[in-house]
């Protein structure tokens, strides 16, 4: 197989941008401590990963109203990454300049998945 081959959600800057992302929130969970492993920890990582693979998911399909409900989805997995960064600091487990940084990058991503979603469905309207 081509190496240079990629994928569609490849290209999807989004989806580059989010990629980056959940690498920092692994950094960020991997100073948790080891009770929080299967609490905070975990919850935080799946979610973070979820942006990436429903966009990801979302690429694949065909029509754009297929697209833009996955685009809808990794919305929802970005407020919910959101809501456990937020708890994260509220339990002291993050610093609140960290909390800083992953609001301003989420807040990014938000801008630009809302951006993807109503340029997908522009495509189903018209």
């Amino acid at each position: 197989m081509n190496s240079d081959y990629q994928f569609p959600f490849e290209k999807l800057r989004v989806w580059q941008d989010a990629r980056g992302w959940v690498g920092s929130v692994y950094q960020l969970t991997a100073a948790f401590p080891r009770s929080e492993a299967f609490n905070l920890t975990s919850q935080l990582n799946r979610a973070s990963v979820s942006v990436a693979a429903n966009l990801a998911e979302g690429s694949g399909r065909v029509s754009p109203k297929d697209q833009a409900h996955f685009s809808q989805i990794a919305y929802g997995s970005l407020m919910e990454s959101a809501c456990l960064a937020i708890l994260s600091a509220d339990s002291g487990l993050i610093a609140p300049d960290q909390l800083a940084d992953q609001r301003e990058t989420i807040a990014g991503l938000a801008n630009q998945i809302n951006a993807l979603r109503q340029s997908q469905l522009a495509r189903v309207n018209a």
